[in-house]
């Protein structure tokens, strides 16, 4: 679920929306009654409800390129993982990325996915300290298989975490590793599709069983 009051903008939106609410709860009290009022404010609520769950108003499609890519020789590959963050197969993927380059910089991003009770509440720590144990132990592993790799934490919307780290790594080529169709949340909700729209850079899809 992304931050339903993520820009000023939308944030504005919403204050308008608000008012427009308790005008028309007022309005309906005064014409036709309490009972008329108590059913637009039912309404409202649960308006607002949906509006909060599915995260506000869908990012604008506007294709965005990251901020610089690699040199001569150099690959940057950015790798936006969650709980398939230390399998096998997306290991095997940025290995075979890595060695085609003279110089890999890899950046291993997992976004701190949160409860929706939890994205109301503020309260990321909780999704912050899982995300950041799966990450230390992904990037332990591929220490071993001999690749040097950096990570973080991500904003809790994949699509936003993604476009972070592109805005200050500059990424080659961007790998999104999911759960198979039927376990993942990110492609139920359509990420890759989003992603391949959104962001001009190459991606692959690794799914991890």
């Amino acid at each position: 679920m992304q931050n339903p009051f993520r820009s000023e903008a939308v944030a504005f939106r919403f204050l308008l929306v608000l008012v427009a609410a308790v005008a028309a709860i007022v309005l309906a009290d005064q014409l036709l009654g309490r009972w008329a009022a108590l059913a637009v404010a039912i309404v409202a609520a649960a308006a607002f409800t949906w509006w909060v769950v599915a995260g506000g108003p869908p990012p604008e499609q506007v294709r965005t390129a990251p901020a610089r890519r690699g040199g001569p020789g150099e690959r940057r590959i950015l790798v936006v993982a969650n709980e398939t963050v230390g399998g096998e197969k997306l290991r095997a993927c940025i290995r075979e990325k890595a060695e085609g380059a003279e110089r890999a910089e890899i950046l291993v991003v997992a976004p701190a996915l949160n409860s929706p009770l939890r994205q109301w509440a503020s309260d990321e720590d909780p999704a912050r300290r899982q995300a950041q144990q799966r990450l230390d132990d992904s990037l332990a592993r591929l220490r071993d298989d001999g690749i040097e790799a950096r990570g973080e934490i991500g904003d809790s919307e994949p699509l936003q975490a993604i476009e972070d780290a592109l805005r200050t790594f500059g990424a080659d080529e961007l790998i999104i590793s999911t759960h198979p169709e039927g376990r993942s949340h990110w492609l139920e909700r359509g990420l890759v599709e989003a992603a391949r729209a959104r962001f001009d850079v190459p991606i692959t899809h690794v799914v991890v069983e």
